[in-house]
């Protein structure tokens, strides 16, 4: 994740609380918040293909695949 991108957020996030934003910086919030909870599910994604279950039977199957079993 950019550092740039983290420090608007942030820089947002400060003056909302302070002195409120316009119109446009709410839209650039809006904008750079979404793009951030992007990036963040496809790292939780990511981290999910590489998490294994072992079922009661002994046997280990990707974690994805066994979540859908239980639905």
């Amino acid at each position: 994740m950019e550092q740039n991108l983290l420090q608007r957020i942030n820089e947002l996030a400060k003056k909302k609380k302070t002195v409120g934003l316009t119109a446009e910086e709410q839209a650039e919030q809006k904008k750079l918040y979404k793009i951030y909870l992007g990036e963040i599910r496809q790292q939780f994604s990511a981290t999910l293909d590489n998490v294994s279950v072992e079922e009661k039977d002994g046997t280990v199957v990707p974690f994805k695949q066994a979540y859908k079993k239980k639905k």
